[in-house]
């Protein structure tokens, strides 16, 4: 019987979505987003959708999420690992595939505006600003990629 807190064994895979926009004078910008739960700066983030591609999905997160669209890159920049607390108390270990969105523009309302904040940082600061190494990594990679 699975208490609460019990880690499952299995790793579940989740796609999430890096927004980032270029500034001739700043450089490259990376916007996260606050975890409903926790509160913590996250990049946008969920379970794989049925008839999308894995970009795909990550880019419908990003659009629930912080309301932006843009250019998503088809293949994963990098992924990390996270644990994630089920509705049931399970914890399970989620393998989070990471898709580089290059963000054109942001609408004036999406899904979840008002249950999350969202903020643009700088490369720098959203490394900083993460809670998970391997994230760091990747966000701070990006801008030498772009």
């Amino acid at each position: 019987m699975a208490g609460p807190n019990r880690k499952s064994q299995a790793r579940r895979v989740q796609y999430a979505a890096l927004p980032f926009r270029r500034h001739s004078t700043s450089g490259t910008e990376v916007m996260l987003v606050t975890s409903r739960g926790t509160g913590r700066w996250i990049i946008p983030k969920g379970w794989p959708m049925k008839r999308k591609a894995p970009h795909a999905a990550a880019a419908r997160e990003a659009l629930e999420e912080a309301g932006v669209v843009g250019q998503i890159g088809k293949q994963p920049i990098g992924s990390f690992p996270h644990e994630k607390l089920l509705k049931e108390g399970e914890l399970v270990v989620c393998d989070v595939q990471v898709f580089a969105l290059e963000v054109t523009r942001q609408r004036k309302s999406w899904p979840e505006k008002g249950k999350r904040s969202v903020k643009w940082f700088s490369r720098a600061e959203a490394a900083r600003t993460v809670r998970e190494p391997v994230l760091r990594d990747i966000i701070r990679k990006l801008g030498r990629r772009s």
